[in-house]
C-alpha cells in the first residue's frame, strides 16, 4: 500500500525556519525568514514527522514495534496476526486471516489517504511468489542477482553452489 503525500502537511514538535524562496521575496523584507507550520518535501525533519505520526497512529491500534527493527510492527488477535512492514510512505502487510487483513486495511485507508496496490509482488528488489496448491509463499533475489552479475559483465560465471570446499585452509603464500 502506498500513503500519498505522506510526508506533506505533518505538524512540528519543534520550530522550522527557511529562507525565502527566489520569486516570492517580498520588497524592503528580503532579510526575513519563514517559518513552517507544517513539513514540505525536501526538509530532513519531514521523513521523521510522518514517521512519528505513523507510529503514533498503529501503535494506538495495538501493533507492537519489533525490536530488531522500528519499522516493522505486530499485532495479534488470538489465533490470527497481522504484520506491517513501513518503508519510508509504503507499508506491506501480512497476515494468516484475509478477514482480519482486510479489517486493517479499512482501519489505516481510513486515517491516511492510500492506495491499495494489491498484492505484493516485488518489495525492495525481492520477487514475492506464491504457491496457492502448496499453500506457500516464498521470496527470491534472482532478479537482483542477475542485475549484479550483468552490471559487472559476468553473466556467463559459472555458478556453484559453494565456492570454497568446507575446512579449506588458506594460506599466505
Amino acid at each position: 500500500m502506498d500513503v500519498k503525500i505522506a510526508l506533506l502537511n505533518d505538524d512540528f514538535f519543534e520550530d522550522v525556519y527557511m529562507n525565502q524562496r527566489d520569486g516570492f521575496i517580498e520588497s524592503d523584507k528580503e532579510h526575513m525568514v519563514c517559518k513552517l507550520r507544517k513539513s514540505i518535501y525536501g526538509l530532513k525533519q519531514a521523513s521523521r514527522q510522518w514517521y512519528l505520526k505513523f507510529d503514533d497512529f498503529v501503535t494506538s491500534l495495538d501493533f507492537k514495534e519489533t525490536i530488531v527493527d522500528q519499522c516493522i510492527y505486530l499485532m495479534f488477535s488470538g489465533r490470527k496476526f497481522i504484520i506491517l512492514v513501513l518503508y519510508i510512505d509504503d507499508f506491506l502487510l501480512a497476515s494468516n486471516d484475509v478477514d482480519f487483513l482486510h479489517e486493517t486495511k479499512k482501519i489505516l485507508m481510513s486515517d491516511f489517504d492510500v492506495k491499495d496496490l494489491g498484492n505484493a509482488s516485488f518489495v525492495l528488489g525481492i520477487e514475492i511468489y506464491r504457491n496457492i496448491p502448496l499453500d506457500s509463499l516464498g521470496l527470491s533475489q534472482k532478479s537482483y542477482i542477475k542485475r549484479i552479475l550483468d552490471r559487472f559483465n559476468m553473466q556467463f560465471c559459472n555458478p556453484c553452489t559453494t565456492p570454497i570446499q568446507k575446512g579449506e585452509k588458506f594460506s599466505m603464500s
